[in-house]
């Protein structure tokens, strides 16, 4: 039992070292996210949460601090999706017509 704990309390206090990103908020086609990580992986993550939630990408709209804010677009609103400045936005793999 003290060794499960022990291993326990030591993954723990590795875990602390790694970075975290949360979705604090969602409202609307707003999304507030919480990260230490990097910006290209904020950028990623945003990309991913506005797409499971069946927008075509996140735009970038502000950063204080850890918090980053982020619009969800979709292709009809024919608005451009903008990267953190630094990032890029990965284009999304095609089918080839046969």
């Amino acid at each position: 039992m003290k060794k499960i704990l022990l291993l326990t309390a030591i993954s723990s206090s590795l875990l602390v070292g790694c970075y975290s990103t949360e979705l604090s908020m969602s409202m609307g086609n707003m999304r507030l996210i919480n990260s230490s990580a990097a910006p290209q992986d904020v950028m990623n993550y945003a990309t991913n949460v506005c797409k499971n939630d069946f927008y075509q990408g996140a735009s970038f709209i502000s950063k204080a601090g850890k918090e980053y804010r982020f619009k969800c677009v979709q292709a009809e609103e024919n608005e451009v999706l903008i990267p953190i400045p630094g990032t890029v936005i990965e284009p999304e793999a095609t089918a080839q017509a046969k």
